[in-house]
């Protein structure tokens, strides 16, 4: 079983890879057009789903993300559904686009009713809204913490500046701020420069990587002759010409996989995780998706691997 480590500087231990459970849970009517949803397909039926969470926890990959907005609470439901005491369970306020700070409490309830769960391990504010004052909401964070309805408190899509107030405001009740969920891969490394990294190390707070395989463009299936299905093919990094430029990306991938009998997709999740302060979330429909993700924590890469990988994407910053 991998080895745990505190999410940021929170009490709460966690393994080095989660499970983004974005698409997972059967959607009922306008929730069916969920963008996540006509992208990628949801999982493939309970079954699988079932599947994936049994291999991620045998695995030791017990962290599950999901959030309220996900399918309008399917995915919330699904996990409820799967509970398991082994498993810590990461969701997001809000679950509407307009909900205000003051909204939070009524949602983070209605959160644990789908979850079937008396708190939440991970509560994250889902993306910056000028609806939603942050001081306030980390102020009604801290409440929830204190009730015992949530362990730790995350945001997502915070820049540095707001990762900074949210991290202020927690401090004034005693509070850390334990995560920002942000896209970050080596095909998206922009948290390297817009200072949202530099802001996780210097405040103690964990990065939370959501599509750590850039939607399935590191896995090494897809490229400038095989383009995925449905509405990823039109987005980059899917569009002919930028398969094209992945192309000696995913080869190099696959030349340092050799080297340890794993994956393109593998070594892309071992790149982040060398990294102490990111927790890949990559998503997972079947079982077999699942037990491939948790493989990227039997092995490491090397500083000159680490580089090499580093020197390759530069252009993707």
């Amino acid at each position: 079983m991998p080895g745990l480590q505190p999410l940021g500087r929170s009490d709460l231990l966690v393994p080095r890879l989660g499970v983004g459970a974005m698409t997972w849970g059967e959607a009922h009517g306008l929730a069916r057009l969920h963008p996540a949803k006509i992208a990628y397909g949801g999982a493939e039926g309970r079954t699988e789903e079932i599947g994936a969470w049994e291999a991620s926890i045998a695995a030791g990959v017990t962290l599950f993300d999901t959030a309220a907005m996900y399918a309008g609470g399917a995915s919330e439901r699904r996990l409820g559904e799967l509970g398991n005491d082994q498993a810590l369970i990461a969701t997001k306020f809000p679950a509407t686009p307009w909900a205000t700070a003051d909204d939070m409490p009524r949602q983070l309830a209605d959160s644990l009713s789908r979850l079937h769960r008396d708190h939440v391990d991970v509560y994250q504010h889902h993306f910056p809204s000028r609806r939603v004052q942050i001081p306030r909401l980390m102020d009604l964070m801290a409440d929830a913490v204190e009730g015992g309805q949530v362990r730790a408190v995350g945001v997502s899509n915070y820049s540095a500046e707001q990762m900074r107030q949210a991290h202020a405001a927690l401090a004034r009740r005693g509070i850390p701020l334990a995560s920002n969920q942000v896209e970050y891969s080596l095909l998206h490394r922009r948290p390297e420069t817009n200072g949202v990294l530099g802001a996780c190390r210097e405040l103690g707070v964990a990065l939370i990587a959501y599509q750590p395989l850039a939607s399935g463009a590191l896995t090494g299936r897809y490229t400038a002759r095989n383009r995925p299905r449905g509405l990823r093919r039109f987005a980059k990094p899917f569009r002919r010409r930028d398969l094209a430029v992945l192309e000696p990306i995913t080869a190099l991938l696959r030349q340092i996989g050799e080297r340890y009998g794993k994956t393109p997709g593998q070594v892309a999740l071992r790149w982040l995780i060398e990294d102490e302060v990111v927790l890949p979330i990559p998503g997972a429909k079947n079982r077999q998706q699942a037990a491939a993700n948790a493989e990227a924590l039997s092995f490491q890469l090397t500083a000159e691997e680490i580089d090499a990988l580093a020197n390759a994407t530069r252009d993707w910053r």
